[in-house]
């Protein structure tokens, strides 16, 4: 009796002192147990809640620098999350439980130390174990209201490892499921998901797409040749491919030329065409697609044969654990007309770069078959038709024939980028009417699709 006492009278203090609400008038905490650079979505979160007036602490990892939009705000202001490492002791399922221990006393404590927030704005995956109940605890300590952001399961990507039947898989299948009905409200990407959620675990979510920042838009030639310069320094694929004897004065890359005289910028003749992917380097199959379909002896057969065909240079960006495997593949590969390179780009050199590619290939393969490719949004943002491989509800966002083209392996895609290229480059055909569809479209931009789905939730600023 006395225990059961204890608990009851624990469990009104936090209902009240939840109830209560008193201490978090216009501050929001948005949290990712994951890298804060790495996760523009929640970026974006931040930054539209500044732009309302809210105090916002950015909560999660530091391992990359976030955006300088973040970094520059005044309302926001980074907690960093120190990143558990190095747990080898015993054995792999006694590793795992105590990095849930560990990671759940960690949160917690970093949430309780922070100024009361009224909203805790969590990022769902990764990953939902032990984020979900943590943020929800801390919620009744502070008298917060959880919003989820549904990004994708945990449970479907620990069963790419573990297969779906794994007791670990189906224990977290049962966490998200449960407590995740705990929140107060709930986000999600696509339609798919939103519809998932309510099928199977009773959990009402509100759609809210990833929509492109306002920096994502196409470069302007003068920013190109400078992006190029500066990408030439220490990558070779974008060092000028001729001698330039009529003009030595000239500055000049493998795409652009700028005039010393003159400072007028044009694009070189017959350079490459520029091609990028970015990916985690985490997923051997669908990287293979690409490797694959680039070193399929097609697109050299082709351009031998006599079709009209450009060089191509190839930038995958981005940072994962595969990526010295696969930059070990690539500088095996021996090709006469295409080049790779593997850069890793600053924050505000990305958005450039996607702005003055040629074409966009998207190598991203959901878990659950219910999250879209925010690097296609960004993409599209800038109006760069994509190639991506087929998924369950990737027809969301890539119109196939109309901005762009959908795969399904490594051959096909050797087979689009015959097409795309042929006769490059040239302002006909389906990578020019591709672009001006994504032009003419003129998609809403993040701010004003979070202005009209997420503020309503928020209600006025208090």
């Amino acid at each position: 009796p006395a225990v059961t006492g204890a608990m009851a009278a624990l469990l009104f203090l936090l209902l009240w002192r939840r109830r209560r609400r008193a201490g978090g008038a216009g501050r929001v905490c948005v949290a990712v147990l994951g890298d804060l650079g790495r996760s523009p979505r929640m970026q974006y979160h931040a930054l539209a809640l500044a732009r309302h007036g809210r105090e916002v602490a950015l909560l999660g990892y530091l391992q990359n620098r976030p955006h300088r939009d973040v970094l520059r705000s005044e309302n926001i202001r980074l907690v960093p999350v120190a990143e558990l490492r190095g747990l080898r002791v015993g054995p792999k399922l006694f590793q795992y439980v105590l990095k849930v221990l560990v990671q759940s006393v960690q949160l917690l404590y970093t949430l309780l130390r922070i100024e009361q927030p009224s909203y805790i704005l969590l990022q769902q995956n990764p990953p939902g174990l032990p984020s979900i109940a943590v943020a929800w605890v801390a919620g009744l300590f502070s008298g917060s209201k959880l919003i989820i952001d549904w990004h994708n399961y945990g449970y479907t990507i620990m069963s790419l490892s573990h297969g779906r039947n794994h007791p670990l898989v189906l224990i977290a299948k049962w966490y998200e499921k449960l407590f995740g009905r705990l929140s107060d409200y709930n986000l999600c990407v696509t339609d798919a998901m939103k519809k998932d959620l309510w099928v199977n675990f009773k959990i009402k979510a509100v759609t809210l797409y990833d929509k492109p920042a306002s920096y994502f838009k196409e470069t302007p030639l003068d920013l190109q040749h400078d992006l190029y310069m500066k990408l030439a320094k220490d990558h070779e694929p974008f060092k000028p491919r001729y001698y330039r004897a009529v003009n030595p004065s000239a500055e000049g890359s493998a795409f652009t030329e700028r005039d010393g005289e003159s400072g007028n910028v044009v694009r070189t003749r017959g350079r490459p065409a520029l091609l990028i992917s970015s990916t985690s380097w985490t997923a051997p199959s669908y990287l293979s697609a690409l490797t694959s379909g680039l070193s399929s002896p097609d697109y050299e057969r082709f351009i031998k044969e006599g079709a009209k065909l450009p060089a191509l240079v190839c930038v995958i960006t981005g940072k994962g654990p595969l990526k010295d495997y696969y930059k070990g593949l690539i500088q095996n590969l021996h090709f006469k007309h295409i080049q790779i390179c593997t850069p890793w780009l600053e924050a505000e050199d990305y958005p450039l770069l996607l702005g003055s590619a040629d074409l966009g290939v998207c190598l991203h393969k959901s878990s659950s078959g219910l999250d879209l490719p925010m690097k296609v949004v960004d993409m599209f943002g800038c109006c760069l038709p994509v190639c991506a491989i087929h998924f369950e509800c990737l027809h969301e966002l890539v119109k196939h024939n109309e901005n762009g083209l959908i795969f399904r392996d490594s051959k096909e895609l050797a087979e689009q980028l015959k097409m795309l290229f042929l006769e490059f480059p040239t302002l006909e055909g389906k990578l020019h009417s591709f672009r001006e569809n994504l032009r003419v479209s003129r998609q809403l931009r993040w701010d004003e699709s979070w202005d009209q789905i997420v503020l309503p939730l928020l209600g006025n600023k208090e």
